[in-house]
């Protein structure tokens, strides 16, 4: 009787427990895409990269209960963008995009409340930043990949890891020596600091490249510039990351993305990891930044399975 009575009370209890764990998980798995208390006034200030203009832009208007859309720039570039009710004043004051590095720096003077960033820091952000007496917290919430763009008219279909970095680093000159043509090979960088050439660096490469590069490179400022030179060039070779040709570039250029080690760039490779060059994308915040603070709730909230529905919308490939 008292071992009868013994298992009953064991069953009841984990019963009881597991009650209590998936009423928790039920909780956090429903918790809506919202924070309470936000408003236009306390919102914070964010910046990033050009390729997570897009995720700050979605969040912001998520967040304040506005419509957005994808929207193609009628001047300059004609690329897309995420088109926003959001006021004009709001946006100009509160979701900025100073690129990469400079986003970077922004957070470490205290002049953002947190930013978006296709990478980490690099080494002279490092350096700044400790200089700076500020750390960094960078917590990943996105898979993003550096992917290699050529003309569409290149032989080539799929390089390997170390056919890439004889390349990078002058050893390969000419296509026929990776199964193309009799050309030479025109390889195309970034500038140093830019998302994609740290990612390059990190990724491809053992060291970083010199600024006395080879002759037959070359450095361009812009992303956008950067492919459209690829574009008309049928001996180029450059690199970008994949979020920003496939849903901010889409087809305003006419490029071949390169398989490598005979995997092709998509988001079911990026998210499996079996492409080679998959990266992720961070939210970064200061150590010292206040918990109680929009900005802090926000990064939070992005974690849980609201932010990562919002995420994927986005067009990245949530973690």
């Amino acid at each position: 009787m008292n071992m009868n009575m013994n298992r009953f009370a064991l069953i009841t209890v984990l019963i009881l427990s597991a009650t209590i764990v998936c009423s928790t998980c039920k909780k956090e798995n429903d918790m809506p895409f919202e924070i309470e208390g936000l408003t236009f006034e306390n919102f914070p200030i964010i910046d990033g990269s050009t390729s997570t203009d897009p995720l700050v832009r979605i969040i912001a208007s998520k967040l304040l209960g506005y419509n957005y859309e994808w929207q193609q720039l009628l001047v300059a570039d004609g690329s897309w963008f995420l088109g926003t009710e959001l006021p004009y004043e709001f946006v100009v004051q509160h979701l900025k995009s100073s690129q990469t590095h400079q986003s970077i720096i922004n957070l470490i003077d205290n002049e953002v409340d947190m930013i978006f960033s296709a990478r980490k820091m690099s080494d002279d952000e490092k350096t700044y930043a400790a200089e700076a007496g500020v750390n960094l917290i960078e917590t990943p919430i996105a898979l993003d990949a550096l992917i290699f763009i050529a003309h569409p008219d290149n032989l080539i279909n799929s390089l390997t890891h170390k056919q890439l970095q004889d390349i990078y680093t002058g050893k390969v000159k000419y296509w026929k020596d990776v199964g193309g043509s009799e050309a030479p090979i025109t390889p195309y960088v970034r500038n140093k600091n830019s998302g994609s050439q740290e990612l390059m660096e990190a990724l491809v490469l053992t060291e970083p490249l010199s600024d006395d590069f080879p002759e037959d490179f070359t450095m361009i400022g812009g992303m956008m510039l950067l492919l459209s030179h690829v574009q008309s060039d049928v001996n180029g070779l450059g690199y970008t990351v994949h979020y920003y040709k496939e849903n901010i570039v889409r087809d305003l250029v006419n490029l071949k993305t390169i398989a490598v080690n005979g995997v092709y760039p998509d988001k079911r490779t990026i998210a499996n990891r079996s492409f080679p060059y998959t990266s992720e994308v961070y939210v970064i915040i200061r150590s010292d930044l206040d918990k109680s603070s929009m900005a802090y709730k926000i990064r939070n909230l992005l974690l849980t399975k609201a932010g990562k529905k919002v995420i994927e919308e986005s067009g990245y490939v949530p973690i």
